[in-house]
């Protein structure tokens, strides 16, 4: 018998959508066994499937998701198994969100989108997503003995210092933690820079952070993380790490976080640390966030994970 796993396929139709800002909106979903799912931390990670865009009609467009629940039944506890059985005219487009909010008493859950036009299969069903649309997702179990997986949103418990950097793709993950921050009664002192498409997607978070919102359309001729790299660049880190005391490692090179992939480097901090950052953006300018607080600011690399929730001209699952 294969070993339980953490995540399993659940079968989820959309009830409802909200707007949150012109370039972010929510979709809630329901489904008989969505009280049976978990989540672990503000960013857990989980798989949505979409209907394929190149079927001839709107059953067709279906049929990639029945088939995937059909053979997941038969790999009950290998998720990832059953999606590579399916032959591959058969396999549904997938792609990696952030559960925004769990109600399993309601058997609810919220899963937010950037709205970035009808440029592939997760942005079009996007943009024509009404209530009763069917998708399927991979997410936690609750109720197993399996260990709890994606998520890197793991501070230290004596932390002092919370430096929050993301992009939009990023926000509703970065929401989530700062109300999670929120809620301690030991809240550190908490600093989130958040780089988002238009003025007009700054939204109200939880309080206790010191948010700044870098919206792009308010300095035009700017790329994508420009803003993000200037606003860390302008924060006095370099001292206040010194007071914290920390002790900067090895510098990070080129050939360090060099790579055609998503760069991805958890931070292995115990609970101690002093000072933790948590960046989640594009590839490069999450590299290039955390290669500037190592080798400007002198932030040990174990008290930083950087992300790249995704990667200019590429499509990642």
């Amino acid at each position: 018998m294969a070993a339980q796993q953490s995540y399993r396929i659940f079968d989820i139709t959309l009830s409802r959508r909200t707007s949150v800002s012109p370039s972010l909106v929510r979709f809630t979903f329901t489904g008989p066994e969505v009280g049976q799912m978990a989540t672990h931390a503000p960013d857990q990670r989980i798989k949505l499937f979409f209907p394929s865009p190149d079927a001839g009609s709107e059953a067709s467009a279906q049929g990639g998701l029945d088939a995937l629940f059909e053979i997941a039944k038969l790999h009950e506890h290998d998720w990832y198994g059953a999606f590579r059985a399916l032959p591959d005219a058969q396999r549904p487009p997938m792609r990696t969100y952030t559960i925004r909010e769990l109600r399993p008493a309601r058997a609810e859950v919220d899963v937010e989108f950037v709205l970035h036009g009808d440029n592939g299969p997760a942005s079009r069903w996007a943009m024509q997503a009404r209530p009763g649309d069917r998708l399927a997702m991979t997410a936690p179990a609750a109720g197993t003995d399996a260990a709890a997986v994606g998520f890197e949103w793991k501070p230290p418990r004596s932390v002092r210092r919370v430096l929050i950097v993301a992009d939009e793709t990023a926000l509703p993950a970065a929401a989530g933690i700062l109300e999670e921050l929120a809620a301690r009664s030991d809240r550190p002192r908490v600093e989130a820079l958040v780089e988002v498409p238009k003025g007009g997607d700054e939204q109200a978070l939880a309080p206790g952070a010191q948010v700044r919102w870098l919206p792009r359309d308010a300095a035009p001729g700017c790329t994508h993380g420009e803003r993000l790299l200037n606003a860390v660049r302008e924060l006095d880190l370099a001292r206040e790490i010194r007071a914290l005391g920390g002790q900067p490692a090895s510098a990070d090179t080129d050939e360090e976080t060099r790579g055609e992939g998503l760069f991805w480097e958890a931070a292995t901090v115990d609970d101690s640390a002093p000072f933790y950052a948590w960046i989640a953006a594009e590839t490069k300018v999450a590299r290039s966030v955390r290669r500037y607080l190592v080798n400007e600011c002198g932030l040990p690399k174990r008290y930083i994970t950087s992300m790249g929730y995704w990667c200019k001209g590429k499509v990642l699952g």
